[in-house]
């Protein structure tokens, strides 16, 4: 398990690119060598986006802890929650504006919101 290398969720990239493209956000760009491998950079402006998956970021509404071996999952979450805290502060210390958008913010339902989240974060400020 340890060498399976993740190449990000696939699904919530694309459901995020699929949104990108139907609300006409242009200038991203993916797979950039940026402190912390954001999904998606818009560089002109900027903004680094994560999505972060609901379990292994350990969202307070949707992470459902594992039953066995529940000492290594805690501590595991943790320091995944401790290492996006840490690319976040570093990345807003170089100029950056940077936006987490979770998993399940990406449901239909979520569509408005997240779009003008969006919008907001791409504007100048």
């Amino acid at each position: 398990m340890a060498r399976i290398r993740s190449s990000g969720n696939r699904d919530t990239e694309l459901a995020l690119i699929k949104m990108f493209r139907a609300n006409r956000f242009t200038g991203w760009r993916r797979r950039q060598a940026l402190f912390g491998k954001p999904d998606f950079v818009f560089r002109p402006r900027k903004v680094a986006v994560f999505v972060d998956g609901c379990f292994w970021h350990g969202c307070p509404r949707h992470c459902r802890m594992p039953t066995g071996n529940r000492r290594f999952w805690q501590q595991k979450l943790a320091r995944n929650q401790a290492r996006d805290r840490l690319v976040t502060r570093t990345l807003r210390q170089r100029g950056w504006r940077v936006l987490r958008i979770w998993e399940h913010e990406l449901t239909r339902k979520n569509t408005a919101r997240l779009v003008r989240r969006l919008a907001r974060f791409l504007t100048p400020p």
